[in-house]
């Protein structure tokens, strides 16, 4: 069987040296919207299990799709949990974005889900696609070489752990939820409040000087370069599902009249 290096993680790599990575969500369970949008121009994208229909299946082929263009995919699990973790894992994901991450032992215990022991307890797998279909030479000890494991902060319990989370070894990326985080903080549905703009500029600076990267998502574009003058590291500036719903939106109402 000819052997094949192990894929190198452009968008960690990226990351690591502080270089900005804009983004789009990809919230559509389709691998036809992941292709486009892969040669679009953007350094990630976003493909979401946590609040769209999309299970392993979907992000399988959305992961082959995205092989097509440029653009990095970052697949954000459900859950912190090991399970979804090593399948997705598994299927060829090299960067997970985990949701609804609180302290430093649960940023912990995500790292460890990505890592084999001795040094986690992610699952042993032979052959699968990650390995290239056991093509990759010693897959089992160098893959966490090229993993990037971005844990999501989206609760006030989350800020005062902040640089805590931000200390723990293996974690590459600190990603402020937004919306959550807003909920969490009384102001549900008003992310854009001036109280929580504030707040969130001031959180990304203090993952910036806890030694980490940060990043968000916000389709407004004057936020975006906001987040992004604050520190903002990996940005994610649209969503699929909103380009769609809004332009044909914008399209109906310019016929409206006939």
């Amino acid at each position: 069987m000819p052997k094949e290096a192990l894929p190198l993680n452009t968008f960690r790599r990226a990351l690591h040296a502080g270089q900005q990575q804009i983004g789009i969500w990809c919230s559509i369970p389709s691998s036809f919207t992941v292709e486009m949008l892969a040669g679009a121009g953007f350094d990630w994208l976003l493909l979401d299990t946590e609040h769209t229909p999309a299970d392993l299946p979907q992000i399988y082929g959305q992961l082959q799709a995205a092989a097509a263009g440029r653009a990095h995919p970052v697949v954000r699990v459900p859950w912190n949990d090991p399970v979804a973790i090593k399948r997705f894992l598994d299927a060829g994901a090299q960067s997970l974005l985990i949701p609804m991450v609180q302290t430093a032992e649960e940023a912990a215990q995500a790292v460890a889900a990505t890592r084999y022991p001795p040094h986690g307890i992610r699952g042993f797998a032979g052959g699968g696609r990650a390995s290239r279909f056991g093509r990759v030479a010693d897959y089992h000890a160098h893959a966490h070489e090229e993993l990037c494991v971005l844990v999501q902060v989206e609760t006030a319990a989350a800020l005062d752990q902040l640089e805590a989370i931000c200390a723990v070894e293996g974690v590459d990326g600190v990603f402020i939820g937004p919306g959550d985080l807003s909920a969490s903080l009384g102001y549900l549905g008003r992310q854009g409040a001036p109280e929580m703009v504030s707040l969130i500029e001031d959180t990304l600076r203090r993952i910036v000087a806890a030694g980490n990267r940060p990043g968000i998502l916000t389709a407004d574009p004057d936020l975006a370069r906001r987040y992004m003058a604050a520190g903002s590291l990996f940005t994610s500036v649209g969503l699929d599902l909103h380009l769609l719903t809004q332009n044909a939106e914008a399209l109906a109402v310019s016929f409206a009249g006939k």
